[in-house]
């Protein structure tokens, strides 16, 4: 049993993710501390969670807001900016680090709360594939917790496997709001429509990347580096009703999965909470109640993003990352209506097309890389 506190840092704590933490510290506040929270523009959010859990340091991860930050919280710490957002990952007092940004934001922070010896609870995509051979050097299985629900989900499975036995690894999708759509439809969809998930309640940027099916591009980069295993291991079934997570399929034809309720509270709790598992008072399903399970291949025709996760698997080095961020452009370009849909795909692939990939080297060569390919995705005309 757990006798002292835990104490947590929250990496984007108003966002989607990171308000599922901060719900599962709500659950269980006996158990945790939140000793540091971040935001990037909703400094009155963040400001109320920070008096609501007498947190003693803030951070505007945008420091345009952080005179607005230490105006609402006078008695607080309050910094702004990535730097900031390190300190805080690996200081002192610091246990765990729930790193819930979107894009390379959090990279900073988990190398740093890494080499410091912290726990980091992983929601961010872009680390790994960014810079997943530099992080992977860093961390051990039981100082990088994985926090999407799909990763959460293997990880739970492969407790008590041994690597030889690992015969594959399916994760699986909801589909998105276009699994049903004829392609010439999905290309010229609106934002409203893109945003329309059936299951995840999630942030914009994460739903659209679902509607892409960007997300699984991502997540299997993820994969290959959390598991290390290569791509002829890693599958993805598109499971609408979301009920299981992950599946592996052992030597002898076991198959054992991961189930749970499309909540990202269970993920979060598991990480925060890890190597135990937590008792919280979440909703269940009821399996007598019965209930639809489907599954269904990945049209790869109406889905590019499977082809741009096989070449950056199969080049590995810096490919990933241009991927990552050029997909992180595109979908702001498309939510800003400045592209149709189908233009996150064609910006995706002429920047990886025009990408010479090197092996990763650095944290410099790694952040020029991705700057790079961020200016090239905005330079893109469709």
């Amino acid at each position: 049993m757990m006798k002292e506190k835990i104490n947590v840092v929250i990496l984007g704590a108003s966002g989607s993710v990171g308000t599922s933490g901060i719900n599962v510290i709500r659950a269980d506040r006996g158990r945790f501390n939140i000793v540091g929270m971040s935001g990037y523009s909703r400094m009155k959010e963040l400001a109320e969670l920070c008096r609501e859990f007498n947190c003693p340091k803030a951070v505007a991860a945008d420091e345009r807001h952080l005179d607005e930050l230490r105006s609402l919280l006078p008695g607080t710490q309050c910094s702004g900016g990535i730097s900031a957002m390190t300190d805080l990952a690996c200081a002192p007092e610091t246990d765990i680090v729930l790193c819930a940004v979107a894009g390379a934001d959090g990279l900073l922070p988990v190398i740093a709360a890494l080499k410091a010896g912290k726990k980091v609870a992983i929601a961010s995509k872009e680390v790994l594939v960014l810079a997943g051979d530099l992080v992977m050097s860093m961390a051990t299985p039981d100082t990088l917790l994985p926090v999407d629900s799909e990763h959460s989900g293997v990880r739970q499975c492969l407790q008590g496997c041994r690597s030889d036995e690992i015969e594959k690894i399916i994760i699986t999708a909801s589909g998105g709001p276009f699994r049903t759509w004829k392609k010439e439809d999905i290309l010229k969809a609106s934002v409203q429509q893109a945003l329309k998930h059936p299951t995840w309640n999630m942030g914009r940027k994460i739903t659209i990347d679902s509607a892409s099916m960007m997300n699984k591009a991502l997540e299997l980069v993820e994969a290959h580096h959390l598991f290390g295993v290569g791509r002829e291991k890693l599958g993805v079934l598109v499971h609408p009703q979301s009920r299981i997570h992950a599946m592996v399929e052992l030597t002898d034809g076991s198959l054992i999965a991961q189930t749970a309720i499309p909540d990202m509270r269970l993920p979060v709790a598991w990480a925060l909470t890890y190597p135990e598992r937590g008792r919280f008072d979440f909703p269940r399903y009821d399996w007598s109640k019965g209930g639809e399970m489907s599954f269904f291949e990945a049209d790869r025709e109406k889905f590019p993003s499977f082809d741009f996760a096989d070449a950056a698997l199969e080049t590995g080095g810096t490919l990933p990352g241009v991927m990552s961020a050029a997909n992180d452009i595109a979908v702001e370009r498309f939510l800003k209506e400045e592209i149709p849909f189908g233009g996150i795909w064609k910006i995706i692939e002429k920047v990886m097309s025009a990408h010479v990939p090197e092996k990763q080297s650095s944290l410099e060569q790694i952040m020029a890389v991705d700057k790079e390919a961020r200016i090239k995705a905005r330079e893109v005309r469709i």
